[in-house]
């Protein structure tokens, strides 16, 4: 199950609050929720306003895609839903450099 996000569009549901955004495996459209809590724990300081809610989504886009990718390969059978909570987040990933290593 390779997951990709071609599509970067994304909005925001004040009735679910989340933001709503989709990944596509093969040519199975996959629907994933961000949960506004999962968004401010991101960046806590951050409004609870639509605009500020996005732009955290977009300025975080790739840690979020990981996480939603995660998320869609341990669900077991396919589903064309998947809601992201706070704990489903994983840690920031650290590429490229050396960074304290010896």
């Amino acid at each position: 199950m390779t997951l990709h996000f071609p599509n970067a569009s994304r909005n925001y549901s004040p009735t679910r609050q989340c933001v709503c955004f989709w990944g596509h495996d093969s040519a199975s459209e996959v629907a994933f929720h961000m949960d506004e809590e999962a968004l401010i724990k991101i960046s806590p300081y951050a409004n609870r306003d639509e605009a500020s809610l996005l732009h955290v989504f977009d300025v975080n886009r790739a840690r979020i895609q990981e996480t939603a990718s995660v998320a869609y390969s341990r669900s077991r059978g396919p589903q064309s839903y998947h809601r992201l909570s706070a704990s489903d987040l994983l840690q920031p990933v650290h590429r490229g450099g050396s960074h304290g290593q010896k």
